[in-house]
C-alpha cells in the first residue's frame, strides 16, 4: 500500500515537472514571440516615420516649385548663385526652364526610391500609398505646366523671330527709301557753276552773244550747252558760297537776283552768297562772268 502510494507520487510528480517544463517553453516561446513582435513593430513604427518624413521633405520641393515667369523658384540658394543666366532674354527663360524640369526630375526620383524601398520592406499603408501618389500627380502637374510653358516660349520665339524678320526687312527697305531720299535731296540741292571771261565762256560754248541789230547791242546769254567737265558742283544745302578771283563778276544764268549777293571780299576776289538756296537752284547751271 505504501509503495503504491510512493510509485502514484512519484507519478504525479514526474507530471507536475513535465507540465512546469512544457509550460516554461511555451513560456519562453511566447515571450520571444513578443519581443520579435515589439522589435517588428518598433521597426515597423521607425519605416513609418522615416517615410513620412522624406514624404514631408518631398512636397515641401515640390511645393517650392514655382513654375512663373522672370523667376527660378525651388532651387537651393547656392545652386541659384551657381547659375550663370545667358546674355539673352530667351536664353534665360530656357535655362530657367530646364532647371525646373531637373528638379521635377529629381524629385520624382526620389518619389519612386521611396516606392520601391517601401514595398522591399513590406510596407503596406494605405496611408502612406495614398500619399505617394498624391505626390506623383502633383509632380505630374508640375511637369505638365513646364511643358506648357516650354511650348509657350516656342512659340513666342517663333513669332519673335517672324516679328525680328518683318522689322529687320521695315529697317532695310527705311534706310534704303532715306538712302534714295537723300540721294534725290542731293540731286535737288547741287548746282554746277563755271567761272570765265567773256572770251573763256564763249570759246567753250558756253555763252553766246544775242540780239541786237546788224551786229551792234549784241548780249551775252548761256548757250544751253552744259559741258560737265567745265562746271563744278556745289550742294547747296551744305555750301552757300561761291569764291570768285576777280575784282567783278556777274551772274549771266537765270537765277533771280534776290536769290544771291555779289560782294568783294578782299583785294581781287568777289563772293557769291546764296541767300534763298531753294530759288537759286531753280536753274541747276550757274554761269558766272568775270571782268
Amino acid at each position: 500500500m505504501r509503495r503504491s502510494y510512493v510509485v502514484a507520487l512519484a507519478l504525479i510528480s514526474v507530471l507536475l515537472v513535465g507540465t512546469t517544463i512544457a509550460f516554461y517553453s511555451k513560456y519562453r516561446k511566447s515571450v520571444a514571440n513578443y519581443a520579435l513582435a515589439t522589435a517588428e513593430q518598433e521597426s515597423m513604427r521607425h519605416r513609418y516615420e522615416q517615410a513620412v518624413n522624406e514624404i514631408v521633405v518631398i512636397q515641401d520641393s515640390l511645393n517650392a516649385i514655382v513654375v512663373g515667369e522672370g523667376t527660378i523658384r525651388g532651387l537651393p540658394a547656392g545652386d541659384r548663385n551657381e547659375v550663370q543666366l545667358p546674355p539673352t532674354l530667351h536664353d534665360q527663360v530656357l535655362t530657367r526652364i530646364a532647371i525646373l524640369k531637373g528638379a521635377i526630375e529629381r524629385t520624382k526620383e526620389r518619389i519612386q526610391e521611396l516606392d520601391s524601398r517601401l514595398k522591399n520592406n513590406r510596407v503596406k499603408i494605405a496611408g502612406l500609398e495614398k500619399m505617394i501618389a498624391g505626390l506623383r500627380k502633383l509632380a505630374a502637374e508640375k511637369e505638365e505646366r513646364i511643358e506648357q510653358l516650354a511650348t509657350q516660349v516656342d512659340t513666342l520665339q517663333t513669332q519673335v523671330s517672324g516679328l525680328s524678320a518683318e522689322v529687320q526687312g521695315q529697317q532695310q527697305e527705311l534706310a534704303q527709301r532715306q538712302q534714295e531720299l537723300a540721294e534725290k535731296q542731293h540731286e535737288l540741292a547741287t548746282i554746277f557753276y563755271t567761272i570765265g571771261t567773256k572770251k573763256e565762256l564763249t570759246r567753250s560754248g558756253i555763252v553766246e552773244a544775242k540780239g541786237g541789230v546788224l551786229g551792234l547791242g549784241k548780249t551775252l546769254k548761256p548757250s544751253g550747252h552744259f559741258d560737265q567737265t567745265v562746271f563744278t558742283p556745289l550742294d547747296t544745302d551744305q555750301e552757300n558760297v561761291i569764291r570768285i578771283p576777280s575784282d567783278k563778276a556777274r551772274v549771266l544764268s537765270a537765277q533771280p537776283v534776290s536769290s544771291y549777293t555779289i560782294q568783294p571780299v578782299g583785294k581781287g576776289m568777289v563772293e557769291l552768297r546764296i541767300v534763298d538756296p531753294k530759288e537759286f537752284r531753280k536753274v541747276k547751271q550757274v554761269v558766272i562772268l568775270t571782268t
